[in-house]
């Protein structure tokens, strides 16, 4: 049996165990109440209408409280007032950023910027930083062309009379809050300015053109509707740098150009010259090719004479004194030929 001293010490243990156990637990209720209270009291005095229930509510869904009532006073002292703190937690559930979400929209708010919380919400879980867009909308950033990351410096167009041109832009654009989801980006940007400015270089007659009215390429590539389908609206195409290539150092390019030119000109009327001189040869073997050949016609047209006269005295129509008398005309014919022109080859050696 259990004596009274045990039961004394028993008793006494279980005692100290349940005050410990309940000075824990209102230690931490009190933790607890006094972060709910403390974050009720702020929202209470910033207008912001966070009750405790709600608190618990979220602390039972594992929302962070702080981050909620922090972005709720923020939109309240704003003046913005059809976000709820139900909102607030559903976009913090679905995994956004509530304080970037909440700051874009107080920016585009005091901007006059057209921003509602779905949209911004929207754009937040796309992956796209909408903080960054408001601020681009109310500030516009600049944007190379090409873009620094790209492996050349400058972008090269040749002009319709050959002459190389290298250009460099920048394009000042704007956020397009309506057109942030599913727009285009900064590379879309670059690439299709590179494209009009190319083209537009591509155009001009000479590159004296170019040089002198730069801006003309700028306002061709700005009326081209480059920011189509983009996340962004271009404001301005101005080109920052434009020049010649390869003449950077010269002083006197129309000098270096002209030179150069002469020289391609010299090559080409030499190229040209030594085409005719080639199809002239060609054409003179041609006609000694024609000349032989007419020449064995008439070799082949003389064969064909004693074969016409055998023929002739087989049938009679020729006799020997006709044939003798035909022969002594022929030979006074060449003796009279060759008294008149001495100098003339004999029939038979022909000058090759």
């Amino acid at each position: 049996m259990i004596d009274s001293a045990n039961l004394i010490a028993l008793s006494s243990t279980v005692n100290w165990v349940i005050g410990v156990g309940l000075a824990l637990a209102l230690l931490i209720g009190s933790l607890l109440l006094f972060q709910f209270v403390g974050l009720w009291m702020q929202a209470y005095f910033s207008n912001a209408k966070v009750g405790i229930r709600d608190l618990v509510g979220m602390r039972l869904r594992k929302v962070h409280l702080s981050t909620i009532v922090q972005s709720k006073i923020q939109l309240v002292k704003a003046g913005i007032h059809d976000v709820t703190t139900t909102d607030l937690e559903s976009h913090y559930l679905a995994g956004g950023r509530v304080q970037f979400v909440c700051g874009a929209i107080i920016r585009a708010n005091r901007a006059l910027i057209e921003l509602d919380w779905r949209t911004a919400c929207a754009i937040d879980l796309a992956g796209r930083d909408i903080l960054e867009a408001v601020n681009t909308s109310v500030n516009p950033k600049v944007i190379d062309c090409p873009s620094a990351d790209q492996p050349v410096s400058r972008l090269d167009a040749v002009a319709k009379d050959g002459i190389r041109l290298l250009a460099q832009a920048r394009v000042t654009v704007r956020t397009n809050i309506k057109q942030l989801i599913g727009g285009a980006t900064e590379e879309t940007i670059v690439a299709r300015v590179g494209q009009a400015i190319v083209s537009a270089i591509g155009s001009a007659n000479t590159y004296k053109d170019v040089l002198e009215n730069p801006d003309d390429i700028a306002r061709r590539a700005l009326a081209s509707g480059l920011d189509s389908g983009t996340a962004f609206e271009i404001l301005s195409v101005d080109i920052a740098d434009i020049s010649v290539a390869g003449v950077s150092q010269e002083a006197n390019v129309g000098a270096k150009l002209q030179q150069e030119q002469a020289e391609a000109d010299k090559r080409r009327f030499q190229a040209e010259a030594e085409k005719r001189a080639a199809m002239a040869r060609a054409r003179e073997a041609e006609m000694h090719a024609l000349v032989e050949e007419n020449r064995a016609k008439v070799v082949e047209a003389e064969a064909q004479i004693p074969l016409a006269m055998a023929d002739a005295f087989r049938s009679g129509n020729l006799g020997v004194l006709d044939y003798y008398r035909m022969k002594n005309i022929m030979a006074d014919t060449q003796m009279r030929e060759n008294i008149g022109e001495p100098d003339r080859p004999k029939p038979g050696n022909h000058e090759s």
